[in-house]
């Protein structure tokens, strides 16, 4: 593939430094427009208002550290992250989900939990804490798609998305340092408007020759694992994580 010699720069530039510029956060969330040069986009990026303002807030003096020891060093293992996860980092993760979603198995609503939401999560918090807590099954359903096919689809129940919004804000903490200024799938902050206005704002200010749109098919199903690989860091950081917060 044929690349101009700016274009091959810049690549050569992302590459050698694994943290871009991307740290006018004041210890909080990277910020997508300091690394496009840009300014913020005026569309929606479809996450609720009150996850944005879930991923603000919390960034407690805990969360802090444990951010800026994950950006200082990229082998650091991180042994005890239970305990971040809080009473108020549980009603703040309840808050943040959208009121007018499908229940799960249970047929629980978002307006439903809410009734003596004090009582539940401090059960909640306790089950998490002692090692009981246990996710219940999905309930699935299939949504049309344009070629006729089906694409599953699985609803949790409201308590289990509760819990893994309070472990997504914990583990963000670690791996929003590792991802570059030009990633946008599924991170904080960020959306798809977004990703449409750092590509304008580059079409216009770069010579680009090649523009690749790929996708992934069927992405739900097992993955081969033969011809994969996972850096010594990032595997550290992950059964770390992972063990931290199951066994605390």
């Amino acid at each position: 593939m044929r690349r101009t010699e700016a274009s091959a720069r810049a690549i050569e530039r992302a590459s050698s430094d694994p943290t871009p510029e991307k740290r006018p956060n004041k210890e909080g969330l990277p910020s997508a427009e300091a690394v496009e040069g840009r300014t913020p986009p005026k569309g929606n990026g479809g996450e609720t208002a009150a996850a944005r303002t879930l991923r603000r807030d919390n960034a407690s003096n805990g969360l802090i550290a444990v951010r800026r020891a994950a950006r200082q060093s990229k082998s650091v293992r991180f042994t005890a992250l239970l305990h971040h996860i809080t009473i108020d980092l549980l009603k703040r993760s309840y808050h943040s989900l959208e009121r007018d979603s499908a229940p799960g198995i249970d047929g629980v609503t978002w307006q439903t939990y809410g009734e003596n939401l004090e009582e539940k999560l401090e059960d909640l918090h306790d089950k998490v804490h002692r090692g009981s807590y246990r996710a219940r099954p999905a309930r699935r359903t299939y949504i049309p798609k344009a070629d006729g096919s089906k694409r599953p689809l699985s609803i949790l129940c409201l308590e289990d998305k509760i819990v893994q919004q309070a472990v997504a804000t914990v583990l963000e903490a670690i791996y929003e340092e590792d991802f570059l200024g030009f990633s946008y799938g599924f991170r904080p902050d960020r959306g798809q408007h977004d990703t449409l206005d750092a590509l304008h704002a580059g079409i216009l200010r770069k010579q680009v020759n090649w523009v690749l749109d790929a996708d992934i098919r069927a992405f739900s199903m097992p993955w081969p694992t033969r011809g994969l690989s996972v850096s010594s860091s990032t595997g550290w950081r992950t059964s770390a994580s992972c063990a931290s917060l199951q066994n605390g």
